[in-house]
């Protein structure tokens, strides 16, 4: 887990004592005993320690890893904790949740925040603070810590899910509360602690990474009017660098859950390694995005997403071959909703949850195979089969042999355009189109004939 760090600000000094306007903090101080922490390594995190024991009296912290793949040495992590002040360090492997209880309940959700956005990072946090509060609740810890900034969505993540399960515990956070306001106090901060640190001032990117995306903020991002630099890329090559010839692999379904690629059963973790390596290699899943934050700041994003990307791609046109138009319809706007309470940090609410419970029956039907051809940046699906499917070659042919009978479509419009008819019967139409005066003038010379007769 890495938490952000705000790039560019400058600090007005390092007094790092607790604001003296906050009338509670002495007594907060007194009775604060043990602390957990969610923990990444990183910068801000590991300053947070020391931070912690100076001005909370002394407090015991504990520092809460979880590893939902961002590929850390998590042994060195564990050192690194211990070393800086932490009386224990947790490691624990969320992976195989992540992916199977979240990554994939949103796909199964359609869940794009602002049409473009596959949250990442969104989904990570939730599951991350549910194991921080258990780690707690173990602990015997009477309160919880965490690195998110205060113009962030990721301190709401957090702090909404200690509330769902832990809300008498005290949250601390030390962004709201000390004077650092840029890396170059954070890195100052580290030096005059002896804490040690990876990051340097030329290190002007901010990221988060996850099995299911790698997200890149600050640096030149910060000017919307840049482009990405052609260097900050992991996951995926330029697409101007991709494979000349395209690669077509093969999706497998089952009740909405992807199983396997190109014939092969995968876990949940493996499906996600293998397919940002195959996709990467491609250049698909890149995205560049000006999004609103919950706190109602516009930030930019560069997000490299590409097995989500796919598999995104893949499951929708499923979904299209195998549901009704009602259904597909109103699901379409259930996943708007559904994005936005993730990214708001609401995966544990009530509404959530019950969304998901008609995620859950429409996804009975998303069985099926899918063929996506990824080439040059762009995943394109070119193939789609199911044993649920509705879609009949015989009904949809205009070839000879069809079951279809055009005839049975007067009856149809007829009654579909029924209301548009007793409009026009009751209320005298003003028209400035001339076609449509040609059409309406017969049917109100009727309805004026048949109110004459009535009169008479």
């Amino acid at each position: 887990m890495r938490i952000r760090l705000p790039v560019g600000a400058v600090g007005s000094g390092l007094d790092l004592r607790p604001k003296e306007s906050d009338k509670t903090m002495a007594n907060a101080t007194r009775n604060v005993k043990k602390v957990v922490l969610a923990y990444s390594g990183g910068l801000d995190t590991s300053i947070i320690i020391p931070w912690l024991k100076e001005n909370y009296g002394g407090a015991e912290v504990v520092a809460f890893c979880g590893d939902v793949g961002q590929g850390d040495d998590f042994e060195a992590v564990r050192r690194k904790a211990l070393q800086t002040g932490a009386s224990k360090c947790i490691v624990k492997d969320l992976r195989a949740e992540f992916v199977r209880d979240y990554c994939y309940k949103a796909l199964s959700a359609g869940a794009v925040y602002e049409d473009r956005y596959l949250l990442g990072t969104a989904l990570a946090r939730p599951l991350l603070a549910y194991h921080q509060v258990q780690a707690a609740i173990r602990e015997k810890a009477d309160a919880l810590a965490h690195g998110a900034t205060g113009k962030g969505n990721d301190q709401v993540r957090f702090e909404v899910t200690y509330a769902a399960f832990a809300p008498q515990m005290k949250v601390i956070a030390p962004w709201r509360e000390w004077t650092i306001r840029s890396r170059e106090d954070a890195l100052a901060y580290a030096r005059a602690h002896g804490v040690p640190v990876d990051q340097t001032k030329k290190d002007l990117f901010s990221r988060d990474g996850n099995l299911w995306h790698l997200s890149h903020e600050g640096g030149n991002l910060e000017d919307v009017w840049d482009a990405p630099q052609r260097g900050m890329f992991k996951l995926t090559v330029d697409p101007l660098d991709a494979p000349a010839k395209p690669r077509v692999v093969t999706l497998a379904f089952e009740r909405g859950v992807p199983v396997k690629l190109d014939g092969q059963r995968l876990s949940p973790v493996r499906m996600i390694e293998t397919l940002n390596r195959v996709a990467g290699a491609h250049g698909v899943g890149r995205l560049d995005l000006v999004e609103n934050r919950l706190v109602g700041i516009k930030s930019r994003g560069v997000y490299e997403t590409p097995a989500g990307t796919v598999l995104h791609i893949a499951h929708r046109e499923l979904e299209r071959l195998v549901l009704d138009r009602d259904t597909l319809h109103f699901k379409q706007t259930i996943s708007v909703r559904y994005a936005q309470l993730i990214y708001d940090g609401l995966w544990f609410s009530t509404l959530r949850e019950a969304l998901a419970g008609f995620v859950d029956e429409t996804e009975k039907e998303v069985t099926g195979e899918v063929r996506v051809r990824l080439y040059k940046g762009t995943a394109e699906a070119v193939g789609r089969r199911s044993p649920r499917s509705l879609y009949r070659q015989d009904l949809a042919t205009f070839g000879e042999g069809m079951a279809y009978d055009h005839q049975d479509a007067e009856g149809f419009i007829r009654l579909f355009g029924l209301p548009e008819r007793v409009r026009a019967l009751t209320r005298d139409r003003v028209t400035v189109d001339v076609k449509a005066v040609e059409v309406t003038r017969p049917v109100q010379r009727t309805a004026k004939t048949a109110r004459r007769r009535r009169r008479k």
